[in-house]
């Protein structure tokens, strides 16, 4: 414990580790050292956020995809999903019972589908800004040229969630097929931020192959991001792909990544993702627990939201939004926290030095 401890002090004092400490530090946790990381993750989620807890209203809006990553049910070899794409009158639908519900922050996400052109993603940011200019419109589109980011941004988006999945360079390829590189996933994420985005990052916990090494080099590159937002989960398996008789990612080993996270940079934006809620009924709670502060709660129509499977036996795909909301602000008022209703933006604040 005493080297563990020493290694988180360290990191909430300097905010950087060694690739070595890293990795000592992930393959020497200990229940004890888990504890203490919480303890501390807590202390600056309550520095910087008090007990308030931001909601980002999810809108999954096709299941189309080009690309075929190994780790995904909506891949394009997937024969047996289901695909569907919302309209553009839908996707305002979500928008309008979100804002009645409350969301100030609407989440575009999707496969990276060829049909919906530049022109028809624009159309509907603009859309949605000009009908909701007091609300935050995060996209999560994949990769796309940084001119196709620099007009999307001008039309009014605000921030962008694109998780580079692992920093290490063979890992990657190993839960990629050859058209895909890391190199060219990093690019974009540093294209956005040059850009003016909110970036958002992340990872997959427990993915095929993963090691402490892989983990250390993840968080050491978004050290050298420094993003806004951060989103890390479990690797779940889904049965439609060549890593469906893979063990997932534990709970244990998410929870601790998101305390690390949170004492690395304190004012991110740190989800409870839905797959951390997914394979334990308490899973969202531990992470804010373990020091996140955002939940994001689904807006899409009940009829797709099944269809929306990136992993397998997927969480609250058949409440409506209002279920689903309440039934996240009493789960949350239960462990001690708010759920707001403001846009929760980044603030670019900064740790001070020297603090502990």
């Amino acid at each position: 414990m005493n080297r563990t401890k020493q290694l988180i002090d360290k990191l909430e004092k300097t905010s950087r580790l060694t690739k070595e400490e890293w990795i000592a530090l992930i393959q020497d946790r200990n229940q004890a050292a888990a504890q203490y990381l919480f303890e501390r993750a807590r202390y600056w989620q309550h520095k910087y956020f008090g007990n308030r807890i931001y909601t980002r209203g999810l809108i999954e809006f096709t299941n189309y995809c080009k690309n075929d990553c190994y780790y995904c049910g909506i891949r394009r070899s997937n024969r047996q999903a289901v695909r569907y794409r919302l309209t553009k009158e839908q996707i305002m639908e979500c928008c309008g019972s979100g804002y009645e519900l409350g969301f100030r922050t609407f989440v575009l996400q999707g496969g990276e589908d060829g049909w919906f052109t530049q022109e028809k993603l624009l159309e509907i940011v603009r859309a949605i800004k000009k009908e909701y200019p007091d609300c935050a419109l995060t996209l999560s589109l994949g990769e796309r040229s940084k001119e196709s980011y620099e007009e999307l941004f001008r039309a009014g988006a605000d921030r962008y969630l694109l998780r580079h999945e692992t920093a290490d360079r063979q890992h990657y390829r190993r839960l990629h097929p050859p058209e895909l590189s890391a190199e060219n996933r990093r690019q974009c994420l540093w294209d956005l931020k040059e850009i003016g985005y909110q970036t958002g990052t992340g990872f997959m916990v427990g993915s095929p192959g993963q090691t402490p090494e892989h983990l250390a080099e993840d968080m050491l590159f978004i050290r050298e991001l420094e993003p806004h937002m951060a989103g890390i989960g479990p690797f779940v398996p889904h049965h439609e792909t060549p890593f469906s008789q893979e063990a997932g990612g534990t709970v244990e080993l998410t929870l601790f990544m998101i305390g690390l996270l949170r004492v690395m940079l304190p004012n991110l934006l740190l989800p409870a993702t839905t797959a951390l809620g997914t394979i334990d009924p308490q899973g969202r709670e531990k992470g804010i627990q373990a020091g996140a502060n955002v939940v994001m709660p689904n807006l899409s129509p009940t009829s797709v939201r099944k269809k929306y499977e990136l992993y397998d036996n997927k969480i609250c795909t058949g409440d409506e939004a209002a279920e689903c909301r309440n039934c996240l602000s009493k789960r949350m008022k239960n462990i001690g926290y708010e759920l707001v209703s403001d846009r929760g933006d980044y603030r670019g604040r900064k740790k001070e030095e020297n603090h502990v």
